[in-house]
């Protein structure tokens, strides 16, 4: 399409030029000038084409007189982005002081005067100097207010100034001038100074803007909505925030956890244990497990340890699904069963809850000195410490147990 364009324009200037030579040819026109004794004669064509040079050597002429600025200028914007650039490597790399350092000459230059100053406060908090982070952030201000608010509530927060971040984003946020980044720190600030209604008010924005990928965005809401349901009291106000969460809110492992022991908390204990078999049958979930276990009063043991028993046909070599069939048994005072059930789950998964379930179990048993180093084991386990063994340490039967598996077509599968 471009070529037909040049032979269409082609044309059209050879029209032009043959239609301005027919009409010059004939009588070509005549110039005089007169001035101050001088005297030109001259044709137009041959007037203008002077003209036309007269231009061509002014503007050489300007261009040779401005060279000498030009360089600086030239050598001073060369010099600043090659300063913004070490000094944002030096960032990375974790060399705050020579960040500091580049990026205060960079900002000398006017076009990388915001993002170098944006910069250079992320280096000097990064250093701990808060106040000369926040000085830097003022002169940003007035180049990027946006982006100088984000940042400077990001670092109030950290200061653990989370009231002062929010009083900063929310008038951006009710005016709708607030980007992505200022719906995520309006999120942080809110769940940090413990206004959740804020916080929640913070998800639809910032997921619609997409900010955040899948995984980011799901781990904040998480925490926004295990917030919320921590501080909602008694079971009209639980059941109420639960009904007011859309589907998609409801599928996260951890937030059906903290709803479930909530709601128990105020009396919905069988609600909440439904709720957790649902999820559990959506996606498998230690957490789930856990609060599963938990919940309920000692006329539902039964029901539930065979409930676990059934899942443990699917599920063999699951810690957290033995660990609470260990603990189910060990409230139906089943010792015997529970000792196998939670040595093998600490076999192929140690944890605290389950070398303290087994020290509760070992009591009653008679065997208290293994059951005070179960418990110690418990503390070293909380403490990221080794456990130790037993005294009459049993043989752990950790063998993995192979299941057939197959896929929705019915047809059998590797495991994993």
């Amino acid at each position: 399409m471009s070529l037909w364009r040049w032979i269409l324009g082609l044309l059209l200037t050879a029209l032009v030029a043959a239609l301005a030579w027919h009409a010059l040819a004939s009588d070509p026109g005549y110039v005089l000038l007169r001035f101050h004794g001088w005297q030109l004669e001259s044709t137009v064509v041959a007037l203008a084409l002077l003209v036309v040079l007269a231009w061509i050597a002014f503007g050489v002429a300007w261009r040779l007189l401005r060279w000498p600025f030009g360089a600086m200028s030239r050598r001073h914007r060369r010099i600043s982005r090659r300063r913004f650039s070490e000094g944002l490597l030096a960032l990375i790399e974790g060399r705050h002081g020579d960040a500091q350092r580049a990026l205060m000459r960079a900002a000398r230059f006017g076009p990388l005067r915001a993002p170098a100053l944006l910069a250079e406060a992320e280096a000097a908090y990064r250093r701990g100097e808060a106040a000369r982070a926040l000085e830097a952030l003022d002169e940003a201000s007035q180049r990027a207010p946006r982006a100088a608010r984000v940042l400077r509530a990001r670092v109030l927060r950290r200061e653990g100034r989370a009231e002062e971040a929010l009083a900063l984003l929310v008038p951006a946020a009710e005016s709708g001038q607030l980007p992505p980044a200022g719906w995520v720190e309006l999120a942080e600030a809110a769940l940090a100074a413990g206004r959740i209604d804020r916080a929640r008010s913070a998800l639809e924005p910032l997921r619609a803007s997409a900010a955040l990928g899948a995984a980011a965005y799901a781990e904040l809401e998480s925490r926004v909505l295990e917030r919320a349901i921590a501080e909602a009291h008694g079971a009209a106000a639980i059941n109420a925030l639960w009904a007011d969460l859309s589907r998609a809110q409801r599928q996260p492992p951890a937030v059906v956890a903290a709803f479930a022991r909530r709601a128990a908390q105020f009396g919905a204990g069988l609600a909440a244990m439904d709720e957790i078999e649902q999820a559990l049958g959506r996606s498998w979930d230690p957490r789930l497990l856990e609060a599963w276990s938990a919940l309920g009063d000692d006329a539902t043991l039964p029901a539930r340890l065979e409930r676990a028993q059934h899942w443990l046909e699917g599920h063999p070599n699951d810690a957290a699904l033995l660990t609470a069939i260990g603990r189910l048994q060990l409230g139906l005072h089943q010792p015997a069963a529970a000792r196998d059930a939670l040595e093998r789950a600490l076999g192929l998964a140690p944890t605290a809850e389950a070398w303290e379930l087994l020290g509760e179990t070992l009591l009653s048993l008679g065997q208290s000195p293994d059951a005070a180093r179960a418990f110690r084991n418990a503390l070293r386990m909380a403490r990221d410490e080794d456990a130790q063994p037993l005294s009459a340490a049993r043989r752990m039967d950790t063998r993995p147990i192979a299941i057939e598996q197959r896929d929705a077509q019915g047809l059998p599968r590797l495991p994993g």
